[in-house]
């Protein structure tokens, strides 16, 4: 029963993505019916032909002629109406499926930060791609076809009726025997679907990890261990596609043949047992064909079935992304006047997990000023400013910028006024000019202007059409530390509020890593500047160094005062004054 339950709403709300496309479907499904009466009408004129010509030796050239010609046009009518509803058919599916893709895209990209890092990236991958090419078979393959199906059994039917109603009602028997064997089908299959649309998601996952992975996996010569995690996957992705099969096998066509073997024996027996002259042969063909043409729609409705199954399975993976919760912002769009922050006893864990990542943060930031996070790895310093992002909701304290809790203020503003650049920079494949710009209307001139301050101008006037010049995937043509001064020349284009800088120059020589302090001494005069820092060099001059262990502030101040307190900050300083 609950497979029942589960099928009906997501059907319904599949066949919601084909309704702006009424009109079409309307004639496609006009030309589909007109192509099934032809089809049908064939038999009939054959049976006269038996019983009105043939059988009585009455050889009427004209009458004969007519009959050939209008059984051959009846055909190739059949063609010709099949071939256009088809066409149509397909054009709907593929504008349903482009939108329902957009959906799950739309989706996707408004996702809370939370559930990517629950999430395989390559289970969302196969909602997008393998789970709404499932779905499109609905639109093109097992609508019109279901709907042939019905229009033929009941054209089939109604001509039984007509030529023979003893027999037609032996034909009927059949129905409630289908209807029975698809309930049985559908109740067994939909588990088995529901695994094989998980174990396809789960292939596509570990393709994804492992080319992503590929320089780890060949330096720690791994490949026999991804490959039996692949293999695996694979035959268990094969071994609940085989269950399905058996279940076909037995459930589909060798039963309804045997069905359809039973009901022409029937025929057979109702034959012989009337007296000579209650049947006509004539008659006795047209059921014999008609038997075979009303075996063909029930089959195909039962073969749809499993596709209709697949796509109802695909169809509920989609829904389940679309229906989550999405990333939730505030409604207040005030732009931000300064870059004060206030973090006011805020305490954070992550989904799934008991203990606390943050314990109780008070801090206090002034606009413009110079602000730096340190701390040993673990001690919270990035999940810190991914809640001054606004990536994660606070259940526990609040965050204020510029006076206004962070929970208040719009995606909009959020996004223009607190900007981030990480320690592993996203680069896209993409022109130099796109990745500065990300579509925001800047000119070529202030493009290079930019270059100039990140010192990057040398580089990119080196490539083949300068600011042009496409980068590979993900920026594979640039070093880390080229990757990271992009990252930053981002930010240049407009300035934010508050900056965040998530161990931004880790990977940048000491060279550059003094170019890079000049351009972030200018950006001070514009914006907050929060650092979160490795390299404690890098943060001497800072306004606040705020140390954090084990999610708690244990020390605050300036770099001299912390450094006259000779507790945990100088520890680390000195430490690292020993190594360089």
């Amino acid at each position: 029963m609950d497979h029942l339950i589960e099928f009906w709403p997501i059907l319904k709300r599949l066949l919601i993505y084909v309704k702006p496309y009424k009109k079409q479907l309307i004639l496609a499904f006009i030309l589909l019916l007109s192509g099934s009466i032809s089809e049908v009408l064939g038999p009939i004129l054959i049976s006269y032909f038996i019983n009105n010509i043939l059988s009585k030796h009455e050889l009427n050239l004209s009458v004969i002629l007519t009959i050939i010609i209008s059984f051959i046009v009846l055909q190739i009518l059949s063609v010709f109406l099949n071939y256009f509803q088809s066409i149509l058919f397909n054009k709907i599916a593929v504008k349903s499926i482009n939108k329902l893709r957009q959906d799950v895209m739309y989706a996707a990209l408004r996702q809370p930060i939370s559930e990517f890092d629950s999430q395989p990236i390559g289970q969302m991958i196969s909602k997008v791609t393998n789970d709404t090419e499932a779905v499109k078979e609905l639109y093109d393959t097992v609508g019109p076809t279901l709907f042939r199906s019905i229009i033929l059994i009941f054209i089939i039917l109604f001509a039984m009726f007509t030529l023979e109603w003893h027999m037609a009602i032996i034909a009927l028997f059949i129905l409630p025997l289908v209807i029975i064997l698809m309930l049985v089908y559908q109740y067994y299959s939909t588990p088995l679907l529901r695994k094989v649309r998980h174990y396809l998601a789960d292939i596509n996952n570990n393709f994804n990890e492992t080319i992503n992975g590929m320089n780890v996996i060949q330096q720690f010569r791994q490949q026999y261990r991804f490959e039996k995690k692949i293999k695996r996957s694979s035959h268990l992705h094969y071994m609940s596609r085989m269950k399905i099969l058996r279940l076909d096998g037995f459930l589909l066509r060798p039963l309804l043949s045997l069905l359809s073997a039973i009901i022409l024996c029937n025929f057979m027996f109702l034959f012989s047992f009337f007296p000579i002259g209650a049947f006509e042969v004539g008659i006795l063909y047209a059921f014999i064909t008609y038997l075979g043409r009303l075996n063909e729609p029930l089959i195909a409705i039962t073969i749809q079935q499993s596709v209709l199954q697949q796509s109802i399975v695909a169809g509920e993976r989609i829904f389940l992304l679309i229906d989550s919760p999405r990333q939730k912002y505030g409604k207040n769009k005030d732009l931000l006047k300064s870059g004060k922050i206030n973090i006011d006893n805020v305490s954070f864990n992550y989904k799934n997990c008991k203990k606390n990542i943050l314990e109780n943060i008070n801090i206090k930031i002034s606009s413009k000023s110079f602000i730096a996070f340190v701390g040993h790895t673990g001690s919270g310093k990035s999940t810190l400013a991914n809640l001054l992002m606004g990536y994660y909701p606070i259940k526990n304290g609040r965050i204020f910028l510029d006076n206004k809790s962070i929970d208040s203020i719009s995606h909009c503003v959020l996004r223009k006024n607190v900007l981030m650049v990480q320690q592993d920079p996203i680069i896209l494949s993409d022109t130099v000019f796109y990745n500065i710009t990300l579509g925001r209307k800047i000119s070529e001139e202030k493009v290079w202007n930019i270059l100039d301050t990140v010192h990057l101008s040398y580089l990119v006037k080196s490539m083949p059409k300068g600011i042009y010049s496409v980068l590979g995937e993900e920026g594979n043509n640039l070093s880390v530390g080229q990757k990271q001064l992009l990252a930053i020349a981002r930010i240049l284009v407009s300035y934010p509020k508050v900056l965040i800088l998530d161990e931004a120059t880790a990977n940048i020589d000491s060279g550059t890593e003094q170019l890079i302090q000049k351009t972030l001494l200018s950006i001070r005069k514009n914006c907050t500047l929060i650092v979160i820092a490795h390299r404690l060099s890098t943060i001497v001059e800072a306004d606040l160094i705020v140390v954090l262990k084990q999610g708690k502030v244990i020390e605050i101040g300036t770099h001299q005062q912390l450094l006259n307190k000779k507790n945990c900050y100088w520890k680390m300083y000195k430490f690292q004054l020993s190594k360089y």
